[in-house]
């Protein structure tokens, strides 16, 4: 398969998912990205239109940032430290976003990373 067409699919998964998932300031959209080497999770305000919080590997809070990549065990770290982020800033339960990725591995491991650390999905 073409790059330009898995591309334009992947787009259009994301666009399927973001129709019915919406997040507000009681309940903010947790929005997970994965890269080939680094994973982002935002917290989204969709009414506003504002991040709430976030956490990343590339991020300077982030321990051990330089030995982080896109792999499960710092999908389980990212997940945690997202989740102490989130709940610093009130946050207590969220809508899960996944980018229209397959819910396992990494994607399965950060958001049960999430849920052990104290967010309710």
């Amino acid at each position: 398969m073409q790059t330009q067409k898995k591309q334009r699919l992947a787009q259009l998964r994301r666009w399927r998912v973001r129709k019915k998932v919406s997040g507000t300031s009681e309940r903010p959209r947790m929005s997970v990205r994965f890269t080939n080497e680094n994973i982002y999770v935002q917290f989204i305000d969709d009414v506003k239109g504002a991040t709430v919080a976030w956490a990343s590997t590339t991020s300077k809070a982030t321990p051990d940032r330089e030995k982080m990549a896109a792999n499960v065990a710092s999908a389980k770290s990212i997940g945690t430290l997202a989740a102490k982020n989130a709940i610093e800033k009130g946050i207590k339960a969220v809508v899960f976003d996944r980018s229209g990725a397959r819910y396992h591995g990494k994607v399965k491991a950060l958001a049960d990373a999430a849920r052990e650390a104290g967010l309710q999905f």
